[in-house]
């Protein structure tokens, strides 16, 4: 068992969009958890018993002044199969 977490450059290819993936790349991809095209970047804090990640992005990179959200969190549990989504 094993879970990766990817995540864009924060200033890859522009500003980015709300896009998500059309019917066929959903089919294509059923073990994708969840899906952006906003640039940000994937935060991680590790510990002994759990591995947690949250999916910061920024409306914008072609200028200044952008704002930072975190668009989706999660977890993985010590001893628990599987990646929780936690917000």
């Amino acid at each position: 068992m094993a879970a990766e977490f990817v995540g864009t450059s924060i200033s890859s290819g522009g500003d980015g969009s709300e896009e998500t993936m059309d019917d066929d790349q959903v089919r294509e991809n059923p073990h994708f958890k969840w899906h952006n095209r906003r640039r940000g970047y994937v935060y991680c804090s590790v510990d002994p018993d759990a591995w947690s990640t949250a999916y910061r992005v920024v409306p914008f990179v072609s200028r200044e002044g952008a704002g930072v959200a975190t668009a989706s969190q999660w977890r993985i549990d010590r001893g628990r199969a599987g990646v929780q989504r936690v917000g």
